[in-house]
């Protein structure tokens, strides 16, 4: 019989996760039927909202959500030919046997056939995957950038945050990014930001932010929540926009924060917020992946990654990007 080594969410998280969270299993697999596919993981996607959705999609005793790079090495659907790679959200196991479709939609997605020989195909976890395409979403579908104008970025050196600037500067605008560390503010002005500072070491964030766009801002990508939250509505030019991807300033809170009422803000400045998921757009993903990887060979967009490596250092990893530790889009390395 097949097996599979998995980590299990063996207790729920309360405040910030503990390694005593965890317990890695060998699981066994069944044998493949008609339409059945078994993936093999190469890399795992560590991303914030994994500890948000966790308690909303687990219960203790499932195999930890999540998304990986993986291989398929038999298949029984001819969509997914042996030997083709594909973004796979089969959580935390090194093998899977999986329909190519569950009941909330695509569990297999083939990597675009146009992959790059000299791109790393990891990217696929990262700029040009599911944190590249909720950047470019963020600011097509919900901010609707135009040139000229100036976009604020909370969280501004994770792996949504770089690809946003990148994108804001691809497509003329001014952006503004905030990140929690000197090495971050230098690893923005790298990339082409206008304007960035280190949101742990200003006196007051609503002074930094109005420092650093005297006239305001059109469009704020919001990753944060909490007090940066309140500061950006502030500094909002009349008939501003944000688009809400994360909370992650949020995420670990045993008691809720509680912030000043926003509604004068929202009211005098004519603001439209929208919350939005990446899978609100799935139909878009092949041709914006596409354009995404033309400007990566163009070299208007760069990608920074954090390897871990090691399947039994899955916890480890997810811990310190949750932490904010480190540069670039975090992943881990079978």
């Amino acid at each position: 019989m097949l097996k599979a080594k998995a980590w299990i969410l063996k207790k729920h998280f309360e405040g910030f996760p503990k390694e005593s969270n965890f317990e890695l299993k060998e699981v066994d697999l069944p044998e493949l039927q008609d339409g059945d596919v078994l993936v093999e993981a190469i890399y795992f996607s560590l991303d914030p909202y994994m500890r948000s959705l966790s308690k909303m999609f687990l219960k203790e005793g499932d195999v930890q959500y999540g998304t990986q790079l993986a291989k398929v090495l038999k298949s029984k659907d001819p969509a997914f030919p042996e030997g083709c790679c594909v973004v796979a959200d089969c959580g935390w196991r090194t093998h899977t046997v999986t329909k190519a479709k569950g009941p909330g939609g695509p569990i297999l997605t083939r990597i675009v056939s146009e992959w790059p020989t000299d791109i790393p195909m990891s990217l696929a976890l990262g700029s040009l995957g599911m944190p590249g395409l909720t950047a470019l979403y963020g600011l097509e579908e919900v901010c609707k950038i135009q040139p000229g104008q100036t976009v604020l970025v909370s969280a501004a050196a994770g792996a949504v945050g770089t690809v946003v600037g990148q994108i804001c500067k691809i497509k003329g605008c001014k952006v503004v990014g905030s990140a929690g560390g000197d090495d971050k503010v230098a690893y923005l002005k790298e990339l082409g930001f206008d304007q960035a500072f280190n949101y742990k070491t200003v006196p007051s964030l609503e002074e930094a932010l109005k420092n650093a766009s005297l006239e305001g801002y059109d469009c704020y990508f919001e990753s944060v929540g909490g007090p940066m939250f309140t500061a950006a509505l502030k500094n909002m030019k009349p008939g501003g926009r944000i688009a809400v991807c994360g909370a992650i300033a949020t995420y670990n809170d045993t008691t809720p924060q509680m912030c000043p009422y926003p509604h004068h803000e929202i009211i005098v400045r004519s603001l439209t917020i929208q919350g939005f998921m990446v899978t609100n757009y799935k139909e878009k993903d092949e041709e914006s992946v596409k354009r995404m990887l033309k400007w990566m060979k163009e070299g208007k967009l760069k990608a920074k990654e954090m390897v871990t490596v090691g399947f039994e250092k899955l916890p480890i990893a997810f811990m310190k990007m949750l932490k904010g530790d480190g540069l670039g889009k975090a992943i881990v390395k079978v």
